[in-house]
Formats: structure tokens, C-alpha cells, sequence
């Protein structure tokens, strides 16, 4: 019996792009393998239908409790897939052959204030498996993993939507940077012709209602009326997805959906781009602005005018429509 613990605290898309390691633990090594999965109780979600892990672990504020029960285990292997001042401690209190990444802060420093890219050209996904290499995983190109428990769905009858028939429009970002404004919303969709489903979290209604208030066309709001399972559902039986640098585009891309990814003040080189998504997916940015990317996490932009606005409507309307 090999026992691994994984750990990954936040957030929705993070905990997703470590799927490959997980499957891969799973299948690849020789013998019984079980995978124990530590995060915070709020993303434990994320990870329940995953047949590949044999228990999650949660924490709130304490981290102690946890560890106590965790030291009990005799784990062979601890795989730090966050790496912070609390991993750190995990590692102190548990016992196990240690592995983790390098996040590259520096060179992403680097790139945001000086403009300096010596940032590798590979994705996330790929660097926490390169941080594995001693197990002697074997890429499977499979892509990320996003299991959806059994017995979701949303019953889109009564609205006369079927499935592969509308666009999954999702507007909320963690940070605005990320996110297109709720007049630039419109007015794409008011030039767009399909059936649309607008999705984003309970944060994100205000910005929601300003867009049904302004529209022209046939639009569904399920802004903050569905859970996280239930927007995958969604977002599964969509023929296109267009989302900002977001956990759900991560999602998008597990499914194996067309994805249209829109990028503002982060930009794909950071290495979090889609991962393997479906066939005629695309990455939007804006043309020439240098001084992108504006920040790490886009919460903040050098433009008085938001980069991300700076898109021109035309490029996403093609984009959706073709």
C-alpha cells in the first residue's frame, strides 16, 4: 500500500488543474495506491465525486485539528501542490517524502513590473508533474479531470433551451481586471443570434440584472441560482464557453468544451491558460498594450481604460458566432 497526500487549500481552479497528478498517482504507480486530499472545507466540493481519491481532509481557520488526525496516518509520500508558510507547517508535523514546485514569483514579479519574461513556456499542469519526475509518470494527455456528482442537472425545459444549442456566457471574475463590464456584455450579446446562459456567483447578480435590463435577445440568467455542480452541468451540454481567466474556465476545459478565453490584466503566460480543452477553442487579449500584464492576479490594471475593455467587440462577436 503507497498512501499519498496531496495538498492543495484553494482555489476552484487551482484544486482542478491538479487533477492530472491525482489520475495519474492513481493509475500509474505499481501496487494499491491511496490518495488523501487536504484543502479547505469550502473546496472540498470540488474534489467529492473524484473516484481517484480515497479521502479529503478540511480546515477552516485551524489548522492544528486536522494535522493531529493526518499525524496518525504513516503517509509514504506528502505532494505540496500550494506551497505557503501553512504547507510548510503540514510538512514539519507529517511525516513522508516531500515534493512540491517551483511557483515562479520572481519571474512572474519580473514580468508585471519590469516587463522582464523569463517566465518557461509550460503550463501549470505540466510543472507540478515535472515536480514528480522521480515517480516516473508518463504523460497521458488526457487533459484535466472535473467529475460531476451523479443525479446533477438543471431542467432547462421550461425555458426551451436543449442542450448543445445555447452559449455559457460566464461573467464574474475574482478580480475586475479579469472581467468584461456589464455595458460591454450587452452589447456584444445584443449583435449574437443563439441562446445564452449567463453564469457567475451570488457576487455577481447586480452585474447580472444591469445586462437583463439592457438586452435585446434571448437570454437565461442563472447568475447565482445554481451551485458550482450545477454550472458544470451547465456549462457540459453548452457548445461554447466563454469565460475570463477564471476557476470555471478551468472547469470548460476538463469538460473537454470549445472554450473562448478572454484575458485582461493577466495574461496565458503565466501558465494557467486552458489545459487540453475542446476543438476551436481560442485565447482573446488586446492588441498591443505593453504594459500588460498588469498584475498577478488582476487586481489591479496600468490602464485608465481597463485592458480587458479594450478588446474590441467585433473579435469576441466572431468569436462566438463562428
Amino acid at each position: 500500500m503507497t498512501r499519498i497526500l496531496i495538498i492543495r487549500f484553494s482555489s476552484i481552479g487551482d484544486i482542478v488543474l491538479t487533477s492530472p497528478v491525482i489520475r495519474m498517482l492513481k493509475e500509474q504507480l505499481d501496487g494499491e495506491v491511496e490518495i488523501h486530499y487536504l484543502t479547505k472545507n469550502s473546496f472540498a466540493g470540488i474534489l467529492e465525486a473524484n473516484p481517484h481519491i480515497h479521502k479529503i481532509w478540511t480546515l477552516d481557520e485551524k489548522l492544528d485539528d486536522v494535522l493531529g488526525e493526518l499525524g496518525k496516518i504513516e503517509f509514504d509520500y506528502l505532494i505540496d501542490l500550494h506551497r505557503n508558510l501553512r504547507t510548510a507547517l503540514v510538512k514539519k508535523k507529517i511525516k513522508g517524502l516531500y515534493f512540491s514546485f517551483d511557483k515562479l514569483n520572481f519571474k512572474k514579479w519580473l514580468l508585471v513590473n519590469f516587463g522582464i519574461d523569463k517566465l518557461p513556456r509550460i503550463h501549470i499542469a505540466d510543472r507540478y508533474l515535472a515536480s514528480l519526475v522521480p515517480f516516473g509518470l508518463k504523460d497521458d494527455k488526457k487533459g484535466l479531470d472535473y467529475f460531476i456528482p451523479q443525479g446533477t442537472q438543471v431542467n432547462l425545459g421550461p425555458y426551451g433551451y436543449k442542450q448543445e444549442e445555447y452559449l455559457v456566457w460566464v461573467i464574474g471574475a475574482s478580480h475586475p481586471g479579469k472581467r468584461f463590464s456589464a455595458a460591454k456584455v450587452t452589447q456584444i450579446l445584443n449583435s449574437y443570434k443563439g441562446k445564452v446562459i449567463l453564469l457567475g456567483g451570488p457576487a455577481d447578480k447586480a452585474m447580472s440584472e444591469e445586462i437583463m435590463a439592457n438586452i435585446e435577445c434571448h437570454i437565461l440568467n442563472m447568475v447565482g441560482r445554481c451551485s458550482l455542480h450545477e454550472s458544470a452541468y451547465l456549462i457540459q451540454h453548452a457548445h461554447t464557453v466563454l469565460t475570463p481567466d477564471t476557476g470555471m474556465m478551468h472547469i470548460a476545459s476538463a469538460l473537454k468544451k470549445k472554450v473562448i478565453s478572454v484575458w485582461g490584466c493577466t495574461v496565458p503566460e503565466f501558465g494557467m491558460y486552458p489545459y487540453y480543452p475542446g476543438e476551436g477553442s481560442q485565447i482573446i487579449e488586446p492588441d498591443h498594450l505593453k504594459k500588460r500584464p498588469c498584475s498577478k492576479l488582476g487586481n489591479r490594471c496600468k490602464y485608465a481604460k481597463k485592458c480587458i475593455e479594450q478588446i474590441p467587440n467585433e473579435r469576441v462577436s466572431k468569436a462566438i458566432s463562428r
